[in-house]
């Protein structure tokens, strides 16, 4: 099978560690500084379900301080188990993926992180978070469980470069706290890849492609890329049910995503370009279809117009 004309994750990773390498995703427990009182509920960004990113297959689990270390070991458990029967699965990534997993003191951090990478030789170390919940003394932690044989990224929540944007999705940080704050992992010598929502209200071509050129100039080492779902439950539901916005359709993120690849520069790594929402919370966009089907139409579209990463990087 040809690979798709744009740098992705799993052929760098074959690259890097020469296997297929899966990630074993986790929730810590950790909360958010954008809920409220810095809780695993209240509001949060106008697009965000309460459970904070944490993947579906981790079934709805109230974790609190009293059991989330004995959650996390037995996450870690189920998946490496299901992922060695499923795929003969060899080389894993811890990644602490729900909420902010930057969110606490550092020493707080060390020891649900030392747990964690306790469980198993992992080859990796993914942790999600926010630019207001980086500081030098959670950088220095991070940085120091960089080692030959181990990687850690950082993946940070940046979703617009425009500030209006932040503000009207309620994001509670600003542009200028992404980039301190990327400064300070790049300082040490992270990985860092950056979360963008293309489609966000009040947002189309112009507004993702002054995003896309500020991504090109502080040149990541990663980008995950998401269309803009409206899930049952949350704030934009709402403003999308009184009909204050829309959501792009499968074809018009087609094309956001295919003139955002041609100007990122040819080394930054694709890690995503889609949501993936449960249909039974989605209430929008509809007609996207198969995850997989819809990344078949965007590497078919870009074949067809000979385009690719990079082809346009640095132009105006």
């Amino acid at each position: 099978m040809s690979h798709p004309p744009y740098r992705t994750y799993a052929s760098y990773l074959r690259e890097r560690f020469g296997c297929s390498v899966y990630r074993v995703a986790v929730d810590a427990g950790f909360s958010c500084p954008n809920r409220c009182e810095g809780s695993r509920h209240g509001s949060g960004c106008t697009y965000c379900t309460e459970d904070g990113a944490r993947a579906p297959y981790l079934g709805g689990e109230d974790l609190d301080a009293s059991n989330a270390m004995d959650s996390l070991r037995r996450q870690v458990r189920d998946s490496l188990l299901f992922l060695r029967r499923r795929y003969d699965a060899s080389a894993f990534i811890l990644y602490f993926q729900a909420y902010s997993n930057t969110n606490a003191p550092a020493e707080a951090l060390r020891r649900v992180y030392d747990a964690g990478l306790s469980l198993a030789p992992f080859v990796g170390l993914n942790v999600a978070t926010r630019p207001d919940c980086v500081d030098a003394d959670v950088a220095d932690l991070l940085a120091s469980y960089r080692t030959e044989s181990r990687e850690v990224w950082v993946e940070v929540g940046l979703q617009s470069a425009h500030d209006p944007t932040l503000d009207r999705i309620r994001r509670g940080h600003s542009v200028a706290d992404f980039l301190s704050a990327y400064g300070l992992l790049k300082g040490r010598g992270l990985k860092v890849a950056v979360h963008l929502i293309f489609g966000l209200p009040g947002e189309h071509a112009k507004e993702v492609r002054k995003t896309m050129d500020l991504i090109a100039d502080i040149h990541p080492d990663g980008v995950k890329i998401h269309n803009l779902h409206i899930a049952r439950g949350t704030e934009l539901a709402g403003e999308y049910m009184r009909g204050e916005l829309t959501a792009p359709c499968a074809g018009r993120h087609r094309e956001y995503l295919i003139d955002a690849i041609e100007r990122l520069p040819s080394d930054i790594i694709v890690m995503r370009l889609t949501c993936d929402t449960p249909p039974d919370r989605l209430l929008a966009p509809r007609g996207f279809g198969p995850k997989e089907r819809f990344l078949s139409s965007v590497t078919a579209e870009m074949r067809r117009r000979g385009a690719f990463q990079g082809r346009l990087s640095g132009m105006p």
